[in-house]
């Protein structure tokens, strides 16, 4: 197994914290200290710190939505903020995943799997094309209202055209990062905005993190409920600015055929990954104007401008 500990980018308080030494969860797995230590956390804050759970308020209040409006339009631009190198590794990551089938996952992996496989064929996809790829599973202990937790996820030194090389982030459960309890209409609509799979760089990574961190503050304020610590953005920051072990082949010996796992959770996973880039696809081909149809087919307000009055 090709394993080394890496400190992600950009250390402040989580890279000072020491690694996760001999306590390490084989790659794929999860670590039952920090499930035990997070269920607490929540059970905590349900009957301590929640004072307005009983709502079920859903709808957008009107002094919500223009800090939505806001917030919908620096998402935009974070998607739009893409580096070169960030764009072609992006492409390749959505050819593997859509090229991806249940019998793949289960020759990756004859074990259990823990939702994993798909990361690991990916980094085996990668590595067969020539990038420098490995799962990283980061782990950190709690500290002050942060709980501790651990997460899984891919990265990738590539050269970013530039004459350097620089590590970037995949993760392929991007959405499911930021999904709370009674969300607004709007909240839900900026959280189908995200990308499906995030591609690129911690400091990119970030600006995500901030205004899902916001949006996630204004959703629950509407239903008069406090920002719980797991949603803090600390805590998400957490999640791959931590100290991590990376990992090239899945962890676990090889079992026999008399034992066999459905990998239930992997197909589900990847059923919907493939659903969400086929959605894009679709979105991004009707976007595109037909040919012949690029310079006519124009709003109406365009037409004000001198430029494009008619002669």
């Amino acid at each position: 197994m090709d394993c080394r500990v890496c400190m992600a980018p950009d250390s402040d308080l989580w890279a000072r914290v020491g690694g996760t030494g001999g306590d390490s969860e084989i790659a794929g797995g999860f670590s039952h200290e920090s499930e035990h230590d997070l269920a607490l956390m929540v059970s905590d804050f349900l009957e301590n710190g929640s004072s307005g759970a009983e709502s079920l308020c859903s709808s957008d209040s009107d002094s919500g939505l223009s800090d939505f409006a806001q917030l919908a339009e620096r998402i935009q631009i974070c998607k739009l903020s893409v580096a070169q190198h960030e764009s072609e590794l992006l492409s390749v990551v959505h050819s593997f995943i859509r090229s991806m089938n249940e019998t793949n996952l289960k020759v990756m992996n004859s074990g259990p799997c823990y939702a994993s496989c798909i990361r690991f064929y990916l980094v085996n996809l990668m590595r067969l094309s020539g990038y420098d790829a490995g799962v990283c599973a980061s782990k950190w202990p709690g500290r002050g209202k942060v709980p501790g937790g651990d997460h899984e996820y891919i990265d990738v030194v590539v050269d970013n055209h530039s004459g350097s090389l620089e590590r970037l982030i995949v993760d392929i459960d991007f959405r499911s990062h930021f999904e709370i309890a009674r969300a607004v209409d709007s909240y839900n609509r900026i959280l189908h905005s995200l990308p499906a799979i995030y591609v690129g760089s911690f400091a990119r990574l970030k600006q995500f993190l901030g205004i899902m961190e916001e949006a996630s503050r204004s959703s629950l304020k509407q239903n008069s409920m406090p920002l719980p610590p797991w949603r803090s953005l600390a805590y998400l920051q957490a999640k791959w600015q931590s100290p991590c072990e990376r990992y090239v082949h899945p962890g676990g010996s090889d079992i026999g055929d008399d034992n066999c796992f459905d990998h239930k959770q992997c197909r589900g996973h990847l059923k919907r990954l493939q659903s969400c880039l086929q959605s894009g696809k679709e979105i991004e081909r009707m976007l595109k104007p037909r040919n012949g149809e690029s310079n006519w087919r124009m709003k109406p307000e365009r037409w004000r401008h001198p430029m494009f009055r008619p002669i």
